[in-house]
């Protein structure tokens, strides 16, 4: 698109507002900055589904709540999707789920549309998709056995800062996390279910959120948890290094998902590539032991011990010796996506490292675009954008917004450290001795890495009474698994095992 017609335009309305305000109408601007902030609205439909064999009649309310500060100021407007089962006598012995993906910047589609809610998007088995979109009904929801809450952010979906608010004030770790409880204290107090057990669903970010936001609950509110459920888990940022520099962190927990993906694209020596267990018990050994030792040692490693470094990473990355000794034995996210097949002309994704990619850039150091996203993002857009207006009469004009800038995001007490919110999970956990946690990994998911997560739960210090509440899941699949169908099956089913056995404790 040619720029400058723009420019002109933005100059021309530039010069046109300057010659309104010469002719004393600031009183517009004004009335735009006290404009009313939108009101509360909802559309109410009811539906059914036939989860394993049975048909769930359920109630779906999508609306807005107005998020007001201690003042009665309107601060913004929350968009969200309740599914409620219609067929239970005493709604307070119905689980309540609080849904969320991640980002930041993140709506709640890709749990809503993949896996949790009563439609999901339309992919193959496999987890691919072409145009033009649609859903289907979800047989593998877990509506059966909780209801659902879906809460999109403020600036996510069609939840918006009121007119003339500042939209950073909900941009950031702490602010993100009061603004949500905010809403889960509304929705629980309007709708009768401070007694019904509660559960916490993030994704990616989202369960940063909710590590945070379960003790948030339980301190400012008394809101006590049953459960969380964290979905490709990101609780000590150090493991992931956004920073860059002077960790070496990282590099360890990142090995074994290497290994996975360098074993799916045939990457890896004979012995190796028979078994993926074999292949990921090997990285995982490795990346405790000797590769560690090895960073840890720096310029004190000899040549000899790099040189035998360099070889047996090259084992287990499917990249050459020579690579990896350019790299200082240190081979970051952004350069195995390109390098693990540059010879091949192709890259592999970040979200889920089985993608491929092709960039025009053929000697660049990192991918051009991550194949795995661009897989599936516009499966999800144009089916949540049809069901919420046909499905759930939800007619509204404004963008949905799927993903949407949110930096810079204030990371307050972190700011220029790691985040780590793995001590409010154990703190929750320690003093709410009842409730549980289900963790689920994909071994093919670069963006929060499962080893990555192992390393942060064996590093918690649980208490023995309450180190077995947590459940960990693997899965043959990327960030967001369940776009494979078997993955799909088998992690609903898990979920609701896991809900199921929590109200048993």
């Amino acid at each position: 698109m040619n720029k400058y017609p723009l420019i002109a335009v933005v100059f021309f309305l530039s010069l046109m507002t300057g010659f309104v305000n010469a002719d004393g109408s600031d009183k517009a601007a004004a009335e735009t900055a006290k404009k009313e902030p939108p009101k509360e609205e909802e559309s109410v439909t009811e539906h059914t589904v036939t989860i394993n064999g049975v048909s769930i009649p359920y109630k779906a309310v999508t609306g807005t709540v107005q998020l007001k500060d201690d003042q009665g100021a309107v601060k913004a407007n929350l968009f969200y999707v309740a599914y409620t089962r219609s067929d239970v006598e005493k709604i307070n012995d119905r689980p309540i789920s609080f849904v969320f993906n991640g980002g930041p910047g993140s709506a709640s589609v890709w749990l809503h549309m993949g896996i949790l809610g009563p439609k999901r998007v339309l992919l193959t088995d496999d987890g691919y998709s072409q145009p033009p979109y649609s859903y289907i009904t979800n047989e593998f929801s877990i509506l059966d056995v909780s209801d659902l809450v879906f809460i999109d952010p403020v600036s996510t979906g069609y939840s918006r800062p009121s007119p003339g608010e500042d939209a950073k004030q909900f941009h950031g770790v702490d602010e993100d996390v009061k603004w949500v409880a905010e809403f889960i204290r509304l929705y629980t107090t309007r709708n009768g279910r401070w007694e019904s057990p509660k559960f916490l669903i993030g994704e990616s970010y989202g369960t940063t959120r909710a590590a945070a936001l379960a003790e948030h609950l339980h301190e400012e509110l008394n809101m006590y948890l049953n459960g969380i459920v964290l979905i490709s888990s990101i609780l000590d940022f150090q493991t992931y290094d956004k920073i860059g520099s002077g960790n070496d962190l990282p590099f360890i927990l990142y090995l074994p998902s290497y290994t996975a993906a360098a074993w799916y694209h045939k990457k890896l020596p004979e012995d190796l590539q028979t078994n993926l267990e074999k292949a990921m018990k090997e990285a995982e050994e490795f990346s405790y032991n000797e590769y560690a030792l090895a960073l840890l040692k720096g310029d004190l490693l000899s040549q000899e011990k790099r040189k035998e470094i360099a070889q047996k990473l090259s084992r287990l990355t499917g990249l050459t010796p020579e690579y990896i000794l350019k790299t200082n034995l240190r081979v970051n996210i952004q350069r195995f996506v390109k390098e693990l097949l540059r010879k091949d002309n192709r890259t592999i994704g970040r979200f889920d490292s089985r993608y491929l990619g092709i960039d025009s850039d053929k000697n660049s150091d990192s991918f051009e675009y991550d194949p795995s996203a661009d897989a599936i993002f516009g499966a999800f857009t144009a089916a949540f954008n049809q069901y919420v207006r046909a499905d759930l009469k939800w007619q509204k004009d404004e963008n949905y917004r799927v993903l949407v800038d949110v930096q810079p995001w204030n990371y307050g007490k972190a700011t220029n450290s790691y985040l780590n919110v793995a001590s409010n999970l154990r703190s929750v956990m320690t003093r709410n001795p009842y409730l549980q946690v289900f963790v689920a990994n994909g071994y093919y998911d670069l963006a929060t890495p499962y080893f990555g997560t192992d390393y942060t739960f064996s590093h918690l210090f649980l208490d023995p009474t309450v180190a077995d509440h947590v459940k960990m899941e693997y899965y043959d699949g990327g960030h967001m698994m369940y776009t494979q169908k078997p993955i799909l099956i088998k992690m609903s089913a898990d979920l609701r095992n896991f809900i199921n056995n929590t109200l048993k404790k």
